[in-house]
């Protein structure tokens, strides 16, 4: 057993020692004010002033025997995760799923910790090694060339993908994962990367504004809501819109209390995250490979 335990740290070891030469190659790429997400999106529409109570939703439906269904996600493997985020979730026996960049200061530094995580049941996300995007797209002149989707090919993509779930699987040792899109970006050299997800991920979050519907559900395509400075009722009513049409619901977030340009203060997110809690009765949150498993299962996907 104990040569078992010490083979694995040494692999670990050996893994973050390819990341911090990476991260010693070339320093995370820089992001511009909403230039991640909030661009592909439409300002997530303004709460009304009538407060609906659970009382008054459907309690049961589709989604595990609930009306709806809920995945949190956090994306770039940021510090604020481990610090605010997590010990909110476990709190209200939450868990999520974090969307890790390979690359990031916090992964290299405290990869215990993201260990930890993990064994506790959140999910461990692909969100490749040194997050590209595709510098070709209207406000992206902060893509760095080594970074840009627009000079990688296919097969350097697949390459990073591998590369990143090789890290994340030395810290959870498990094999499946889903993926995120970087920047929503779906192409590279010019040439879909969507079949690459396909072989590689149980499902691929977008960024697209909306929820999902049972029997339209692209699991390659997962819509969502990413937040950025908004207000609790405003994430609130979109919640209620999910219960109302038996919808999945993504949340995107990145800061959680700053340090991102994408952020929502710890108060709006401990708002959120208690009135997930509270109803309990109509919602299923779980992490996006729990859920992505069950629509599969049950035939909720677009066929």
């Amino acid at each position: 057993m104990s040569d078992s335990i010490g083979g694995s740290m040494r692999y670990l070891l050996l893994v973050l020692c390819f990341v911090c030469s990476l991260v010693s190659v070339s320093q995370a790429q820089p992001t511009a004010p909403g230039s991640i997400a909030i661009e592909l999106l439409d300002k997530i529409p303004a709460a009304t002033s009538e407060k609906k109570e659970v009382t008054n939703l459907k309690a049961t439906g589709p989604w595990n025997g609930k009306a709806a269904a809920i995945a949190l996600s956090y994306d770039d493997g940021l510090n604020t995760h481990l610090d605010n985020v997590v010990p909110l979730l476990n709190q209200h026996n939450i868990r999520a799923t974090f969307y890790v960049t390979g690359t990031s200061h916090s992964i290299v530094t405290r990869s215990a910790d993201w260990k930890r995580l993990a064994d506790l049941g959140h999910e461990l996300g692909n969100h490749t090694m040194v997050h590209p995007c595709m510098g070709s797209k209207p406000g992206r002149e902060w893509v760095k060339s080594d970074r840009d989707l627009d000079n990688y090919t296919r097969a350097q993509f697949a390459n990073e993908v591998t590369q990143a779930n090789t890290l994340l699987s030395a810290l959870d040792n498990k094999t499946r994962r889903t993926f995120a899109y970087t920047c929503g970006d779906k192409k590279a050299g010019g040439e879909s990367i969507v079949d690459i997800i396909q072989n590689t991920a149980v499902a691929a979050r977008g960024v697209y504004r909306g929820y999902n519907v049972p029997g339209k559900i692209d699991l390659y395509d997962l819509v969502a809501y990413s937040v950025n400075s908004h207000d609790a009722e405003t994430l609130k009513a979109q919640v209620v819109k999910g219960i109302e049409n038996n919808g999945l619901v993504v949340f995107v977030f990145h800061g959680v209390g700053g340090t991102h340009d994408l952020d929502v203060s710890q108060s709006v997110h401990q708002e959120l995250i208690e009135y997930l809690s509270e109803q309990q009765a109509s919602l299923w949150v779980a992490p996006v490979i729990e859920i992505a498993d069950y629509i599969v299962e049950n035939g909720l996907n677009k066929q």
